[in-house]
């Protein structure tokens, strides 16, 4: 028999071996080769009797354990859960803000470091009082903080408040503010603002979104002197007991802002404010802030270590972290509040019209237009960030 070789005439061992030339398409042995190496191909095993046709009517041929005896397995279960509406809610909440939307809902995020974090839960409820409201709400804890916030208002941001002529003096209201800063001071101030200025001297309920409303130390404060858990069902207990409620529609993302996108307004979400509206009756004031991205401009942010903390990120600021908790005090800019016209949504369209999205949707986009354009009118009204 014939040697295979290659197209140089030499012999090749690869050919010899494998057949049609080796293991390179380059290296293709002569037809005449090929033809030398083909023999006697062994026939293939027969299929066993009762397969006729290449199918399987019984299976001895798998072996005895492939037959299943009917009624061996149960058919298959599915589990199905209906969500109620507050779930849901839940759901696009977290959706939103851009966090795993984890079951079951009513399970409180754990918090790492709870050594450290007990302390700090400790220091914040010292001196409570024996009465509060249905949330929370200290009237000690509130008389306490009163000094330290009057004198962020007049002494450090120096706020200038422009037109709380429009803040109702009796009754239900929805204040619609932007929303950045990196921590809650921008709600501090429109809290702080009506109730040192306007003439009623009325108290504000802000929602406090979960990022914020969960951390030790902080989110009990705030609980204390006020704020409320962000959720449909708390807006709307308050507004049915005739409070002043601000929403910050933006939530974390105004919060977690860069410098880059300053005094730019972030989506406000599925516009839940405009059905709580809606529904409620109450009219919308919308609320313009600046002075709040300048007070802790943030530079960057760490999210990589920062959720086993129990924060959604790390703010990186020209102070923080290289001077440690101190880094967190607010830098002295001039802020400016305005509050505008009052709009009364449900006059206009009813509280059916709560559950058309697409007029909910347009309508939030209509109001997150108006206040962009307040804040960039005070901004242009506004010489200096720091004078």
């Amino acid at each position: 028999m014939a040697k295979p070789t290659d197209d140089n005439g030499n012999w090749d061992d690869d050919a010899e071996q494998y057949g049609d030339g080796g293991l390179g398409p380059s290296r293709r042995a002569p037809t005449d080769a090929l033809e030398s190496w083909q023999g006697d191909v062994p026939d293939a095993v027969a299929w066993p009797e009762g397969a006729a046709g290449g199918g399987l009517e019984d299976d001895v041929f798998l072996g005895e354990e492939a037959s299943v005896p009917p009624g061996e397995y149960a058919p298959p279960r599915r589990f199905e859960r209906n969500l109620d509406e507050r779930e849901v809610r839940e759901l696009e909440a977290r959706m939103d803000a851009q966090r795993t939307p984890a079951f079951p809902l009513d399970v409180r995020r754990v918090v790492g470091l709870p050594f450290l974090w007990k302390r700090w839960r400790r220091l914040a409820m010292l001196g409570k009082a024996e009465v509060v409201d249905d949330f929370g709400r200290d009237p000690i804890a509130t008389a306490r903080w009163e000094p330290l916030l009057d004198f962020l208002y007049s002494k450090w941001f120096r706020v200038e408040a422009t037109g709380i002529e429009h803040v109702p003096g009796t009754g239900k209201a929805l204040l619609v503010a932007n929303h950045a800063g990196t921590l809650p001071y921008d709600s501090a101030m429109v809290m702080h603002a009506v109730r040192r200025d306007h003439p009623s001297r009325r108290d504000v309920r802000p929602l406090i979104e979960d990022a914020v409303f969960h951390l030790p130390w902080l989110g009990p404060l705030m609980s204390r002197i006020g704020g409320v858990r962000a959720c449909p069902e708390n807006a709307e207990r308050l507004l049915a007991n005739d409070e002043l409620v601000a929403v910050f529609p933006e939530g974390v993302k105004g919060m977690g802002k860069l410098w880059r996108d300053r005094y730019r307004l972030q989506r406000f979400g599925r516009g839940g404010f405009i059905k709580l509206a809606l529904r409620s009756r109450a009219p919308i004031i919308p609320v313009a802030v600046i002075g709040a991205e300048e007070a802790l401009p943030m530079l960057g942010k760490i999210t990589w270590f920062a959720r086993n903390m129990g924060l959604p990120y790390v703010p990186v600021t020209p102070t923080f972290p290289w001077l440690g908790p101190a880094g967190l005090l607010p830098l002295p800019s001039k802020w400016m509040v305005e509050f505008g016209a009052p709009i009364d949504l449900a006059r206009e369209y009813g509280p059916d019209a709560a559950d058309d999205r697409l007029l909910v949707n347009r309508l939030a986009d209509q109001v997150r237009a108006d206040i962009q354009t307040m804040v960039d009118a005070l901004r242009a009204k506004r010489r200096n960030p720091f004078l």
